[in-house]
């Protein structure tokens, strides 16, 4: 979506611009109900610059954190289709 010349799409206003993506994670920290969203984001950032050895380890404890129910921080808005195991 294009509002002028400026992109506002989430992508744009929350995860590339630094101003827009700190106010946004600070609200989902702040709100009881997105706090998991929160971390989840966090996690994953850090799982995105950690070490291939590393990677395998890393993704179990995110699924087992956050995609499984019963989880410390499971976040159950998310779909099915975003918390299954990749094929292979």
């Amino acid at each position: 979506q294009d509002c002028g010349g400026q992109d506002a799409s989430f992508r744009w206003q929350c995860v590339e611009q630094p101003i827009g993506k700190l106010l946004f994670r600070r609200f989902l920290e702040g709100a009881p109900g997105f706090a998991a969203a929160g971390a989840l984001w966090s996690e994953i950032e850090a799982f995105e610059q950690c070490e291939d050895a590393e990677r395998e380890a890393s993704a179990k404890r995110l699924r087992s954190r956050f995609f499984t129910p019963g989880g410390s921080e499971h976040c159950g808005f998310l779909s099915a289709a975003a918390t299954a195991p990749p094929a292979g």
